[in-house]
């Protein structure tokens, strides 16, 4: 349990909405479910994803016009004016999924071998591999242990002459300080790309994040707020960056030349959207107010809940934060206010009580995988060896690396039910705790 991914936690939910159970809480006096005790939830969650007819008939009507390719359909370009009038952003360009949108946007943005992208180290890999696959470093700064987004305060150290991208992580749908980066990035005069993957509606000061930095991601893989499978966005208000990220993704061909023309700009890459992702989208985005209201209401009152319980933190949100997408509802777990109880044991006694819980991210910065890259021979020629020998002590994080220790996650669908279930959510952490030297022995 203790390295359940995101999207395995997500693929065990169950597949139908079923209706909740709306049994009493069971009380924290009674014995934990792990124990041999009752369940504190005997219901299920809502499943993922929501659909009916309106997505049938958007498939079908696709499938039937034998317009399957965005070239010749008309569903991508309707889903992309459709997005950017709901983010009020000027533009927006469909891609094939949300590292795309990463992909596209650095290379537009002139990411090249050699250059440095300042990241957090507490996000999916896909922020990572898309820095890599341009040969450039991933420069890590540190996590602000109350929020789980890149610490601000910390991001100007951590620039230097070869820097070309600022690229923070909205994550699970909370918005990074953009009081704090933006400032730093203008002084640099480096762009700042948002990596908005799990925050579908999310804002700072009443505007959607993705709209502040030259370019702003999104992702509408399966686990998503919205949801085509596979999928992604990149806005822009800017229409030569709209091109170039246009041109790349289509194999170097820009806005003009789509199914017209042997004519390339640029050297690029095949990343389109498909007429099914659009048409499934557009019908994806008749239900997504309703169900940000819900998750938002939900996990306020859930947080009212938690915040009362010693050794549980529930994520905090910058004051500038005036919509939290809740991609996922994250808090921090202190095991010395549950007797020392293992977080791993804390996570198994949670799912005994029916709540489904995951412990998030590793630390980025100290896989393996980077330590290979970096000592590769394509690195060794791009990077001056001193820059590669000081790399691991620039790019500590000690913060994070807590934070990995403690974190805990709840999903999206979980907020998509009753009220009630937030209570049996509380009841059960509650319950854990007052018998947590019982399960330490168990």
């Amino acid at each position: 349990m203790e390295h359940f991914s995101r999207r395995n936690f997500l693929a065990a939910a169950p597949m139908a909405a079923t209706a909740l159970a709306a049994d009493a809480p069971v009380g924290a006096g009674a014995k934990p479910a792990l124990v041999g005790g009752p369940k504190t939830f005997t219901g299920a969650f809502p499943g993922w994803p929501v659909y009916d007819q309106t997505e049938e008939r958007a498939l079908l009507d696709t499938l039937h016009s034998g317009k399957w390719y965005r070239g010749s359909g008309e569903m991508v370009r309707k889903f992309e004016q459709a997005y950017a009038q709901l983010t009020g952003a000027r533009f927006c360009l469909a891609t094939a999924n949300g590292t795309s949108a990463l992909y596209t946007s650095l290379n537009a943005l002139g990411v090249e071998p050699g250059d440095e992208v300042v990241v957090p180290p507490y996000t999916f890999v896909a922020t990572i591999n898309v820095v890599l696959r341009q040969h450039a470093l991933p420069v890590f700064v540190d996590t602000d242990l109350e929020t789980f987004q890149m610490d601000a305060r910390k991001a100007e150290a951590a620039i230097s002459p070869q820097t070309r991208v600022i690229m923070p992580v909205h994550l699970g749908g909370n918005a990074c300080d953009l009081d704090a980066l933006l400032p730093i990035a203008a002084k640099h005069n480096i762009p700042l790309l948002e990596d908005a993957c799990q925050a579908h509606l999310a804002e700072w000061k009443g505007r959607k994040l993705g709209t502040y930095g030259q370019a702003g991601c999104f992702s509408f893989q399966a686990s998503k707020n919205l949801n085509s499978g596979e999928g992604g966005a990149i806005l822009c208000n800017d229409e030569n960056l709209r091109e170039r990220c246009y041109a790349f993704h289509n194999n170097g061909s820009g806005l003009k030349f789509i199914g017209a023309s042997f004519t390339y700009n640029s050297s690029g890459a095949n990343l389109r959207m498909t007429e099914f992702q659009g048409a499934l989208l557009l019908a994806q985005m008749t239900r997504i107010e309703a169900q940000a209201k819900t998750r938002t209401e939900n996990a306020r009152y859930l947080t009212s809940l938690l915040k009362d319980i010693p050794g549980i933190a529930p994520a905090r949100m910058y004051g500038g934060s005036t919509r939290n997408a809740y991609h996922l509802y994250m808090f921090r777990y202190d095991k010395t206010r549950f007797a020392n109880l293992p977080r791993s044991v804390f996570l198994k006694a949670l799912a005994a009580e029916g709540i489904p819980a995951a412990s998030g991210y590793t630390p980025l910065n100290t896989q393996p995988f980077l330590k290979n890259v970096l000592a590769s021979r394509g690195y060794k020629r791009i990077f001056p060896e001193k820059v590669l020998a000081e790399w691991p002590e620039r790019t500590r994080c000690p913060v994070n690396d807590r934070l990995c220790e403690e974190a805990v996650w709840l999903t999206q669908t979980m907020l998509l039910a009753p009220r009630s279930a937030m209570d049996q959510i509380a009841e059960a952490v509650r319950k854990i705790q007052t018998h947590a030297a019982e399960l330490v022995k168990a």
